[in-house]
């Protein structure tokens, strides 16, 4: 198998952090994982206490000890000034940018953004008075030419979930100092172990912890996580809107949290193996930032020390039924939306649909993968035989 020469690094103490933060077994009984906590009322003893709202427990939809637990571990892990939870990543996108824009502002997105996103910049944004503009995601340091009078964030998808470019963060933060102007990231990609954007000039960090985080495809959730500047609105607004992530779903994020580490190191290792050798075909154009071929590789390698789990590749164009020859009869890979489990997936998707600053260009069907931990060479065999469907379609 493939292996690529950068081996992830993360930073000291992380594995530690992911087996020992957020849990105090002496605060329960003893025993190893805090419990879950399914309850919305609290009672009080006393008038006075009733009246204390310093009482870190008033109400479910304020917390839990398990809730925060996790997040004090993800908050540790991304150092952070502090983390809160949502009921899924659509919901913490959400959170972040009503934290950070009112009714008049604009922000500006990267055209490769996941396209709830963009759903919800273009439909829901819209209708509040808040004006949404689309940049190249290669932009860097000449997004300071976009920036108007009521820019007031900009949004980041570093890479972008289905085209894969990569954002220079740093070149953006230097171009936006002094500015006022919020940046928002979301990276449920790399997670915190291999990128660390609030390090790099970010204010807030978005999660899909549905993902990652989880691990094992049955929870929704979102996480956000800010600096110092962005904690106390992000808490407030979190606070007001109610986002409360359901309780059985924070024990399963926070169990799936414990094995991020050995998770993401051996999905790095695989999907590089994987995608070493789809590029090798030389029928087959891949896109992963850590292959030396992509060209944000330069940028990749300097901001992240590892890689997920999802890249994407083009075929030559084909017409539909190509398409579906080749994913129809898949054995093992699924077709699905999600990502981050222990099942591979693959995805045919159109990113021309929904792109508006930066034309998608090219003219092949697209495919973007999650590699699982099925037996390697099973996921080749079945990824082989439905491109040998799909060629032969193609000529027919």
């Amino acid at each position: 198998m493939h292996t690529d020469e950068r081996t992830p690094d993360y930073p000291a103490g992380t594995e530690t952090i992911l087996t020992h933060g957020g849990r105090w077994p002496d605060r329960q009984h003893g025993f190893v994982n805090t419990p879950i906590y399914r309850g919305s009322t609290v009672v009080f003893p006393a008038l006075d206490a009733l009246e204390d709202m310093g009482l870190r427990y008033r109400y479910g939809r304020q917390g839990t000890p398990l809730t925060d637990g996790l997040e004090d571990l993800i908050t540790e892990l991304e150092g952070a000034a502090g983390t809160v939870l949502a009921p899924s990543g659509v919901a913490a996108i959400s959170l972040a940018l009503m934290t950070c824009l009112s009714s008049g502002d604009e922000v500006l997105i990267t055209d490769s953004v996941y396209e709830p996103t963009r759903v919800l910049a273009d439909t829901l944004l819209a209708r509040m008075g808040i004006t949404t503009r689309y940049f190249d995601p290669r932009i860097g340091d000449a997004i300071g030419g976009m920036v108007g009078p009521r820019t007031r964030a900009v949004f980041l998808e570093s890479p972008g979930s289905l085209t894969f470019e990569i954002q220079d963060l740093p070149a953006i933060h230097a171009a936006l100092a002094g500015r006022g102007i919020a940046i928002l990231i979301d990276n449920s990609w790399a997670t915190p172990l291999f990128h660390r954007p609030l390090a790099l000039g970010a204010d807030l960090v978005i999660h899909s912890a549905t993902k990652m985080f989880s691990g094992h495809s049955d929870v929704m959730m979102g996480t956000v996580s800010a600096n110092a500047d962005f904690i106390k609105p992000l808490a407030a607004t979190h606070r007001t809107l109610g986002l409360t992530a359901s309780p059985d779903d924070s024990f399963l994020v926070a169990r799936g949290m414990r094995t991020l580490g050995v998770r993401m190191r051996e999905h790095e290792r695989r999907t590089l193996a994987l995608a070493h050798w789809l590029a090798g075909r030389g029928d087959v154009e891949v896109l992963h930032p850590a292959l030396p071929s992509h060209p944000d590789h330069a940028v990749f390698a300097r901001d992240f020390s590892g890689s997920g789990c999802l890249f994407s590749f083009v075929l030559p164009p084909a017409p539909r039924e190509a398409v579906a020859a080749f994913v129809d009869h898949l054995e093992i890979f699924g077709m699905g939306y999600s990502w981050g489990g222990y099942e591979s997936l693959i995805l045919p998707t159109k990113p021309h649909r929904i792109r508006t600053a930066t034309p998608w260009t090219h003219s092949g069907n697209l495919f973007r993968v999650h590699v699982g931990f099925e037996d390697f060479e099973a996921l080749k065999a079945d990824l082989a035989a439905g491109l040998e469907r799909y060629f032969s379609s193609a000529g027919d």
